[in-house]
């Protein structure tokens, strides 16, 4: 039975081929919303492939596993899959797989406990540092000032989530630059970004000589961050996101010679202050069709041997 084998090349070529194909497209700054969906289609591609694999390599390995998994299938099919005929191999292969699904698994649940103690030690720091008014209802209010010398603004996700802004940000951005910043930020949450770094930090942290989960990871790091510059601009210019984004990051030397940490910010006020260049409407449906079809293939794959029997 070399399906298995199939699906595991499968998967390979994909991680190989879908990360240098994005990477060269013109159109992942242009529409980053699109392009997070393509990156998880890949990702999503890659452990299906995985996943099969080893479900179809353990069903091969022992009749128990096999009669489970073809326990409502017509005889015919569970025949066409040659189960019970695999060498070792097939065992090995299964239990590797298994094994790198719970490291997965462990290294997600890793990566929430870790955010979470970051998020409860963010709270503390925040009590203490702005504490409850006599009278004031806790959680009554989702935006937080925080005396600070430096200009900065984040969201702190949680129950309830709140909206951070330090003074020195209030001095620096002028009018709708504010309202452009809490923009930004609700954009992070309402579409959930914590969850995408968390998962994509958790499959590079766990297979770090995998090179498409750290690209995943960077990827999404990037992404997410125009895909919020998108938010704010279309509700408050292009030009005044582009300029609280300058206003931010101006002193911590996000525009001198050697960046380090910001060293996509000017990339992203580039991008704010070029013309908008959109795709049209119906190449980004098309765009997201295909990344959707692209997890569905491996499992198609899967199916041959039994199609062919039931046609």
């Amino acid at each position: 039975m070399i399906l298995p084998a199939v699906l595991l090349l499968l998967g390979a070529l994909t991680a190989v081929v879908a990360p240098r194909l994005l990477a060269r497209a013109d159109w992942p700054d242009r529409e980053p919303v699109v392009a997070l969906w393509a990156w998880q289609c890949v990702v999503a591609a890659v452990l299906v492939c995985c996943a099969l694999s080893m479900t179809l390599s353990a069903a091969a390995a022992w009749h128990a596993v096999g009669g489970h998994v073809f326990a409502t299938a017509p005889r015919a099919v569970a025949e066409a899959y040659v189960l019970g005929t695999a060498g070792l191999w097939a065992a090995a292969t299964a239990v590797a797989l298994a094994l790198g699904g719970l490291w997965s698994a462990a290294m997600l649940a890793r990566e929430v406990v870790r955010a979470r103690a970051r998020r409860r030690r963010r709270r503390a720091e925040l009590r203490l540092r702005a504490p409850l008014l006599p009278g004031e209802v806790p959680g009554a209010s989702p935006l937080v000032v925080l005396e600070g010398e430096r200009p900065d603004a984040w969201w702190l996700p949680g129950t309830p989530p709140r909206l951070v802004v330090t003074t020195a940000a209030l001095r620096r951005l002028k009018g709708r630059q504010l309202d452009a910043v809490l923009a930004h930020e609700q954009g992070h949450a309402q579409a959930r970004h914590d969850w995408l770094l968390h998962c994509s930090a958790a499959l590079a942290d766990g297979f770090p000589q995998v090179p498409v989960f750290a690209a995943f990871r960077d990827e999404m790091h990037r992404l997410v961050e125009l895909a919020a510059d998108d938010v704010a601009s279309r509700r408050f210019g292009r030009l005044t996101t582009a300029l609280a984004l300058v206003e931010l990051n101006e002193d911590r030397g996000a525009f001198g010679p050697c960046p380090a940490a910001q060293a996509q910010v000017p990339q992203r006020v580039h991008r704010l202050l070029t013309p908008p260049d959109r795709l049209p409407a119906i190449r980004r449906l098309r765009l997201t069709a295909a990344a959707s079809l692209v997890p569905v293939v491996p499992v198609l794959v899967a199916f041959v041997p039994g199609l062919r029997a039931l046609g």
